[in-house]
């Protein structure tokens, strides 16, 4: 078992980097002795998971590592794993609840669930929209490295709005990004579609990186401060939501 546990070690380490590296850079990073690190590496290698590049003497990703994240892929888990959960989380509050992923500057959402009485919204399976509208969106924009943000909304013409309102430059994202990163979970109130709401919450992986979110949309009659009482609930339940399907998924909440 430790021995798999480093092995298991030794292949995140390299999934997280940009490129091939050492071995001795890995023995440093994950505390293992170097003979053990060479040992482990050479078994990787064997089974095609880890690649060594001689001429360079750092080692990378193999095929094997490939092909088992697109049979990851090809199984559904993430809807599947998701699926349950909003489900008890629409019966909960008794509002719409969506799945979405972000596809460079846009959410693309990937499964949705309704309440007994469903309302007609524009978020479903499928959509895409800028990922600076929808609560979904921002609630992954706001925990990715600021480079990354910078790199997706490279100018003004990068901000589509769907109505007269949300960030219309990267400073104006950033501070609404800022904000919403120091509470937790994101809202938006008539960006998408006139008259309705959501409030949505990230789900992380084993890096802590936002892979996913998970909303809730619901249509905003009310006036006034008094609302953010109820994001504020919503945000709660969704917050739970999120919670369970990153532990599900062995992520770590950043």
């Amino acid at each position: 078992m430790p021995a798999l546990r480093r092995g298991l070690a030794i292949l995140r380490a390299l999934a997280g980097r940009a490129g091939p590296v050492s071995a001795g850079v890995l023995a440093r990073e994950l505390g293992l002795p170097r003979s053990t690190t060479y040992h482990l590496l050479a078994e990787l290698v064997t089974g095609g998971f880890v690649v060594h590049l001689p001429e360079e003497r750092r080692y990378g990703l193999g095929v094997a590592a490939f092909e088992l994240g697109s049979a990851y892929l090809r199984h559904d888990p993430l809807e599947r794993l998701a699926g349950p959960i909003l489900r008890r989380l629409v019966d909960r509050v008794g509002r719409t609840a969506q799945l979405g992923v972000l596809h460079g500057g846009e959410l693309f959402y990937l499964i949705k669930e309704r309440p007994s009485q469903p309302q007609t919204l524009v978020t479903d399976v499928g959509v895409r929209l800028p990922a600076q509208l929808p609560a979904s969106g921002r609630a992954m924009l706001a925990h990715l490295p600021a480079a990354q943000v910078r790199a997706m909304f490279p100018s003004t013409d990068s901000f589509v709005l769907r109505t007269d309102r949300g960030p219309r430059n990267l400073p104006a994202l950033r501070r609404l990004l800022a904000d919403e990163r120091r509470q937790g979970w994101a809202v938006e109130d008539g960006l998408v579609t006139p008259g309705f709401a959501s409030v949505a919450c990230p789900v992380f992986d084993h890096s802590a990186r936002p892979i996913a979110a998970i909303g809730v949309t619901f249509r905003h009659a009310c006036e006034g401060s008094g609302c953010r009482e109820t994001w504020a609930d919503l945000a709660h339940d969704v917050a739970h939501s999120a919670a369970e399907l990153t532990s599900r998924i062995s992520g770590r909440i950043a």
